[in-house]
């Protein structure tokens, strides 16, 4: 049998393409296994397929100062250890990752066991964490034709982002039925990121009395960020995260508020649906939200309200700007030659896999064996 091992955590974006292959190398025999962190949420996200899920130390490596930069090192050495000897037990075929600071020593680890990885960038210049696995990769798949440029000559592959099937499958009146909504009046989700955005739960919230005279709104808000005070409000809802209903909120959804991580702005944009991106700001991040954001105002699939501009008015403006000129929007999508990657990304697998020597699990038996010599 096939063996593969995903990586990839710290927010959804790193979890749910892994997902969307997971549910396809299901359908062709492959044994699945899963490497995160002990507490984030790809371990929820996860455990709940069914798939074998181990938990490694792992640290965040910071642009900015904080005294965890002094111990976090230490604890992605240690998690280098773990995934190293997960690795040599599982013995995978190939790793696949989507990133998160909890993929570099697993990647790391799969090149010193001589086991075949690739990597998935979604924004549209690497991170910091695919930056330090990419040497240790075969293949880097990109969302945008512009990362290319930032990657290494042979490795780099542009194939888009693996959307999970479900999404395509909601049912528009399920979802209002869910949420107690009426048919007859428009739907906005707004989806603030699968730790929430205060920025995006406070503004949408301080032009509810607003939105409530024309729309009906479900607000996604983020672990933690529901508030209490707007539990009984008519015609909005309010939820942490939703996993299995989602397919049907997006169906009911007219329109959606967003902030511009790739993978979320990119199943936007497979399941037509216009959009209002609030990237994080420069000032609390590396501008990867921006960029992502500005290339699809540039190619017609979004409006853009950057957070140092995000007011009362603003986003009025814009959600007037959107819900008036929607079915353009839809239709730019429409004639987008973005599709989902799952097929792509699949058969780079299978091939990888296919080329694999036959004598590799030997290769990593010696390893095994170099490093107890090591030891001693």
């Amino acid at each position: 049998m096939k063996r593969i091992v995903f990586t990839g955590g710290g927010t959804a974006g790193h979890v749910t393409p892994n997902m969307a292959l997971i549910a396809r190398l299901q359908e062709l025999d492959y044994d699945i296994h899963y490497i995160g962190s002990y507490t984030g949420i790809e371990k929820e996200l996860i455990e709940k397929l069914g798939i074998p899920y181990y938990g490694i130390s792992s640290g965040k490596l910071r642009r900015y100062f904080d005294l965890k930069n002094f111990s976090d090192p230490f604890r992605v050495l240690k998690g280098f250890g773990e995934a190293k000897k997960l690795l040599k037990r599982i013995k995978p075929d190939i790793v696949f990752s989507k990133g998160g600071f909890v993929s570099v020593p697993v990647v790391v680890a799969a090149k010193k066991c001589r086991i075949p990885a690739i990597i998935h960038e979604s924004d549209m210049t690497p991170g910091l964490a695919n930056k330090l696995a990419i040497p240790s990769a075969v293949r880097v798949c990109a969302n945008f034709p512009e990362t290319i440029q930032y990657l290494p000559e042979g490795k780099a592959v542009l194939t888009g982002t693996p959307i999970r099937k479900e999404l395509f499958g909601g049912n528009k009146l399920k979802g209002l039925e869910f949420c107690g909504f009426h048919a007859n009046r428009p739907v906005i989700l707004v989806v603030g990121g699968s730790t929430g955005s205060a920025a995006v739960n406070e503004a949408v919230r301080n032009l509810l009395p607003t939105l409530l005279k024309r729309f009906q709104v479900i607000h996604l808000c983020g672990k933690g960020k529901t508030d209490p005070a707007y539990d009984n409000v008519e015609g909005y809802v309010q939820y942490e995260y939703i996993s299995a209903e989602l397919s049907d909120l997006f169906a009911a959804a007219d329109f959606v508020i967003s902030r511009a991580g790739a993978n979320a702005i990119c199943e936007l944009l497979a399941l037509r649906k216009p959009m209002i991106l609030i990237p994080l700001s420069a000032a609390a991040s590396r501008g990867d939200q921006i960029l992502n954001a500005e290339s699809f105002e540039r190619q017609g699939f979004a409006y853009v309200i950057h957070e140092e501009d995000l007011t009362n008015e603003t986003l009025l403006e814009g959600v007037n700007e959107v819900f008036g000129k929607k079915d353009e929007y839809r239709q730019t999508m429409q004639n987008s030659p973005l599709t989902d990657a799952t097929e792509t990304i699949v058969n780079m697998i299978e091939e990888i896999v296919a080329a694999q020597p036959d004598d590799r699990e030997t290769a990593m038996n010696e390893e095994t064996t170099a490093d107890d010599d090591d030891k001693e």
